[in-house]
């Protein structure tokens, strides 16, 4: 998306726990889904907005238990630092100033676009590599 002009990342989400996962299963998921949220940020050195529900959704037949939703929707700059964060579980606007001209300055200092390797992209189309 940023290599066709993107100025702003936003992944809309419906993620969360088992409503049996462990505490530390939880604790392991929630900071691995916002580790990534803010890695995509830092790649494209581009805002972002992550927006994710809270609450409790019941299983249907033999699914399981049910979902519990865990919010924490964020708003983070071309580095991948927090604007804005939201709970875990209550609904919330978020809000936040963001600077569009920064991702030039950031690009400039952190060259993640500039020094990718294009020769090396053929064999991301393909399912398998050799």
């Amino acid at each position: 998306m940023a290599l066709c002009g993107a100025e702003l990342l936003i992944y809309p989400t419906a993620i969360g726990w088992e409503q049996d996962a462990s505490e530390v299963e939880r604790v392991l998921a929630l900071d691995a889904w916002t580790t990534i949220q803010r890695s995509h940020a830092i790649a494209n050195a581009l805002p972002l907005v992550s927006v994710n529900r809270v609450g409790f959704e019941p299983a249907s037949g033999d699914a399981g238990q049910g979902q519990i939703f865990w919010g924490n929707s964020l708003i983070v700059g071309p580095q991948g630092e927090f604007l804005a964060r939201a709970s875990h579980d209550a609904d919330e606007i978020l809000t936040a100033e963001i600077d569009l001209a920064r991702t030039e300055v950031v690009r400039r200092n952190w060259p993640f676009l500039r020094d990718r390797r294009i020769d090396a992209y053929e064999d991301l189309l393909r399912r398998y590599g050799d």
